[in-house]
């Protein structure tokens, strides 16, 4: 019942998405949905393919492998003091916004020789301030990527916003290949994050001398890596 699992998954992560709106989506009926994950039916390649679109993973991660399972994935929670730092920073609004921000902090970077700078490292977060119209009329997200300064950098980034950040605790988590199914796998480490707080008093905040959440992605032994912090208030 590997796939039936999996689809279930799936579809909680996907903002706890009923079997009703992911039926609206295959154009099958909510009973469908329903024989699909209880292993009655089996569904047509053409929707397994349409599935495997829908929620950004491979064919043979959704009928064969259990991603239910986080063990292989996930490091276990830690809680990490950042110290403070400064960055320039750069926003994107647009259907695919990811690209777009870290390809231009990126070739900034470069530009300007940082990326050489043994604590160089570029970190990014979701742009939350876009209006509901934004979203759901045109399809937007916002999206910024900003790259951490090494201390005496006195240059300047046209186009980019200088801004600081102060010393602050995080929990943070480590995600082994995200990319490999990032719909299922991002989304998971930041529900494992607020599980953690939530169990140990604490809570997601948000301030303005301290990012509320972001991430750090790189690449070890050539393995790809994501780090996801979100700031341990109490």
């Amino acid at each position: 019942m590997t796939f039936g699992s999996n689809l279930q998954y799936l579809r909680k992560l996907n903002g706890s998405m009923t079997q009703e709106k992911l039926a609206e989506k295959m154009n099958v009926s909510r009973q469908t949905i329903s024989n699909w994950e209880s292993g009655d039916i089996y569904p047509e390649v053409e929707k397994l393919i349409a599935l495997c679109d829908l929620f950004s993973c491979t064919l043979d991660e959704l009928v064969r492998q259990d991603m239910t399972q986080v063990g292989s994935i996930y490091s276990p929670v830690r809680v990490e003091t950042v110290p403070a730092f400064r960055m320039a920073r750069y926003t994107v609004i647009s259907p695919e916004p990811e690209d777009d921000s870290l390809g231009r902090m990126k070739r900034w970077a470069d530009e300007t020789g940082i990326a050489k700078h043994p604590d160089y490292r570029l970190i990014g977060w979701d742009f939350p301030r876009l209006t509901q119209e934004q979203k759901s009329r045109f399809g937007l997200r916002g999206y910024t990527a900003a790259c951490v300064l090494p201390d005496g950098f006195a240059g300047d980034c046209p186009g980019a916003e200088m801004a600081s950040q102060e010393a602050a605790d995080y929990a943070v988590i480590t995600i082994r290949e995200p990319f490999k199914a990032p719909f299922a796998t991002i989304p998971k480490a930041y529900q494992l994050l607020l599980d953690y707080l939530h169990q140990n008093g604490g809570k997601e905040t948000h301030g303005e001398e301290f990012l509320g959440c972001f991430e750090h992605e790189y690449v070890k032994d050539g393995v790809t890596f994501m780090d996801v912090y979100i700031h341990a208030g109490k």
